[in-house]
């Protein structure tokens, strides 16, 4: 693939480049994909003080019939540009086509249909009635109102899903907001902001994306007193580095973290449908995800079997090319990104697992094997820390107190799965792990409706549904004095 020209940031209503690029690069491939512009801290703070421009000296935050015409706007030209972005974010994300149908693409497109429907509708005022006090009537209600500048921070892993689950409902509560790729695929990004310039009638200041490879670009929208909201999906290491460093200005922050989901599979569950499952999950964007059922929890009577049918289920995911339709697990995003799962693995069996498939790089690109662990630990790095990886650690249980006590042995809380014929000790299960989304029996809660989040440490707040359109709203409580004839 030859080289790209240069991407552009939006900043202020401009398409602008930088100073300096870095490289993107095809993680299938290793080939160049396009040069990115590097933005600096000055560049952030710029984009800083456009937003807060516009959402204090425009009716961006106040017109709710411009903010439906533009989300109406953004989802027209992200469905017209629909096959573009799929060929973008395959080449750059390393997400094979068939993912792209779903949350890679196709799914997030849907988010902003979501906001622009729910904005028709929202009531933004409720009445609480009237009350006595001191021999005189009040009459209270509550006012929601935007809640400001917000800082988005996103990750590699699904960098449409992300910027839309934080762009569109912070726009449609009357948000300004300044949106930050990340480095491995900041194209996919950057494309976004081309479509809002070129294609919306949002104004300057309102939505402005960058690119950058600079930690310090990051770390000032993260401490900048003209940003009100921070909302950040990443690592938990680093999602403590941002709560601490909001706290100075007392920013409201909302953090979508890491996991380390636990699928329990009882004695009476379908065995090989289970094991096709716990396959394909893991290897599901090479396991790139937060919320993927990376610890397989097994009857300690029917391990060995289980463990041979989830074996031969891994040597059946087609791993390759991702822009071939039947490819089921593409690459890793990076070369560090492997070297990181290798390394994980590595000192998993070193620790006393056994490897029973997989385990080794393979390209060219930044490619993994599909990679099953035994004996392993529960206390163990490779069953308490997050891999990002295609690996998936079996772990067998007593009963069902011990599934449950195996399965809530983590700090992450994000999900988790359980699959059982007695539906009664399913609903059991799913209410006793505590996570903040679960599957039965392979239900998908996945949604532009379902609000999407973590217990402990896998975040702080929620994403996608009603509840992710109100993080980005304040309560305003107000009273009026009602006179003697019942007028305000």
């Amino acid at each position: 693939m030859n080289a790209l020209v240069v991407k552009s940031q939006l900043v202020d209503g401009k398409l602008l480049g930088a100073g300096s690029t870095f490289e993107s690069r095809n993680p299938a491939t290793g080939e160049l994909i396009g040069h990115v512009p590097d933005a600096t801290k000055a560049d952030a703070e710029t984009a800083i003080a456009a937003a807060r421009r516009a959402f204090d000296t425009t009716d961006w935050s106040t017109d709710r019939e411009v903010r439906v015409r533009c989300l109406r706007q953004l989802h027209r030209a992200l469905d017209e540009h629909r096959e573009d972005l799929r060929a973008l974010t395959v080449a750059e994300v390393g997400a094979p086509l068939q993912l792209t149908y779903g949350a890679q693409l196709d799914e997030p497109i849907g988010l902003v249909k979501f906001y622009a429907d729910l904005l028709e509708t929202y009531e933004f005022s409720e009445d609480l009635g009237e009350v006595e006090s001191y021999g005189r009537m009040h009459h209270r209600w509550v006012e929601k109102e935007a809640a400001g500048v917000v800082a988005a921070i996103l990750p590699y892993n699904f960098p449409n899903q992300l910027a839309l689950a934080k762009l569109a409902p912070a726009l449609a509560a009357g948000c300004t907001v300044v949106l930050k790729g990340a480095p491995q695929d900041p194209l996919v990004t950057l494309a976004l902001g081309e479509l809002i310039a070129e294609h919306t009638d949002i104004p300057p200041g309102v939505v402005n994306i960058l690119s950058s490879s600079r930690v310090e670009t990051g770390e000032i929208l993260t401490t900048h007193p003209d940003v009100d909201v921070v909302t950040f999906t990443g690592s938990t290491v680093t999602g403590r580095r941002i709560m601490a460093a909001a706290a100075d200005t007392v920013k409201r922050v909302f953090l979508e973290l890491g996991g380390k989901s636990a699928m329990v599979v009882f004695e009476d569950a379908d065995f090989a449908a289970s094991a096709m499952v716990a396959a394909l999950t893991v290897c599901s964007h090479s396991g790139q995800g937060c919320a993927i059922t990376s610890r397989l929890l097994v009857p300690r009577a029917h391990h060995d079997e289980i463990v041979a049918l989830v074996a031969t289920e891994l040597d059946r995911v087609k791993v390759g090319d991702p822009t071939d339709p039947a490819t089921a697990m593409g690459p890793l995003i990076s070369e560090e990104q492997r070297g990181k799962v290798d390394g994980m693995v590595r000192r998993a069996v070193e620790a006393g697992a056994t490897l029973v498939r997989g385990g080794r790089r393979i390209g060219p690109g930044f490619f993994y094997e599909p990679t099953l662990l035994t004996n392993v630990d529960p206390d163990s790095e490779i069953a308490q820390e997050e891999v990002l990886g295609p690996v998936l650690a079996v772990i067998p249980f007593d009963d069902e107190d011990d599934a449950v006590r195996i399965a809530n042995n983590s700090r992450y809380g994000l999900s988790g799965s359980v699959h059982t014929a007695d539906e009664g000790r399913a609903l059991r299960v799913a209410r006793r792990i505590r996570t903040g989304t679960f599957s039965i029996n392979g239900g998908s809660y996945y949604g532009p409706d379902v609000p999407f989040g973590g217990y402990k440490q896998s975040g702080v707040g929620r994403e996608s549904g009603r509840a992710g359109f109100e993080e980005f709203l304040e309560g305003k409580s107000l009273a009026q004095v009602v006179s003697p004839d019942g007028r305000l």
